[in-house]
């Protein structure tokens, strides 16, 4: 594994009403690679990843990227910071905007000329295989399209950095592993770092270098498991070596369970 891209050091998250979304979580991300956390809902998989990107800030803890601490939230992004881009769980594409215009808007927001945002989103389409929808809307096209279109709208940033927040789990399982099969091929091309939020033990097992396995009350990160696959395709799914990595994590998640009724 290369150096880690995002460090987590026993955050805590705890928001005003007293409610406890993380306490002492850590794990690395190591660069260019993709690290999936994986979870039960209300383990703080999402918090975290909001933290990491800046749209929240840890109440205990930290939280480096890059090596830097991760941007205040609210807060302008540090000159040399890594560039990080969302796509969350729905595609919250503006239904009245071209598929294209979608994809430029960021470029659009931060004042990048028409002719060169619209090569930029063309490219982005190009990369997710939509090339042929830039003129349809949103309303137009299947769940599994507009996802990609979102996901090209993030990487119309060029960003470093992708934070992905379970933005497979509404699709049927077809797609989801086609999808699956896309961001793979995504990362190798492009080098980024990849941070993944899914309740999918299938799905974590089989695109994560990294899995940070997370468990409930409160939020905390239980174990790090880096699978040791030759090559991850379509076929691994099948392999006896796959079902006993996704058993193991699953173990781990059901422990930890317990371990959390017997606690409260």
């Amino acid at each position: 594994m290369s150096a880690p891209a995002v460090e987590a050091s026993g955050v805590g998250r705890t928001f005003p009403d007293g409610t406890v979304a993380l306490r002492d979580a850590s794990f690395a991300a190591p660069a260019g690679k993709i690290t999936v956390l994986v979870g039960p809902s209300g383990c703080g998989k999402t918090t975290m990843l909001r933290i990491i990107g800046g749209l929240d800030a840890p109440t205990a803890g930290e939280v480096r990227v890059g090596g830097a601490p991760a941007p205040a939230a609210g807060g302008p992004q540090a000159p040399g910071a890594a560039r990080a881009a969302f796509a969350f769980q729905e595609p919250r594409l503006l239904p009245w905007r071209t598929v294209l215009s979608n994809v430029a808007l960021p470029l659009e927001l931060a004042g990048v000329p028409r002719g060169e945002r619209s090569a930029r989103a063309r490219e982005a389409l190009r990369l997710v295989c939509l090339p042929d929808a830039e003129r349809k809307l949103p309303g137009h096209l299947s769940g599994g399209m507009r996802m990609r279109a979102a996901i090209a709208r993030a990487l119309v940033t060029r960003p470093s950095l992708l934070l992905l927040d379970e933005p497979f789990g509404a699709l049927d399982e077809i797609t989801r592993n086609l999808l699956d099969d896309m961001l793979l091929g995504l990362n190798a091309s492009l080098g980024m770092t990849v941070l993944l939020v899914t309740h999918s033990i299938t799905e974590a097992t089989y695109l994560g270098d990294r899995v940070v396995v997370m468990a409930p009350a409160p939020g905390r990160t239980v174990r790090t498991v880096d699978p040791a696959f030759a090559s991850r395709t379509p076929a691994l799914r099948a392999t006896a070596e796959f079902a006993a990595c996704a058993a193991d994590i699953l173990r781990t998640l059901g422990e930890a369970s317990v371990r959390a009724v017997e606690a409260a």
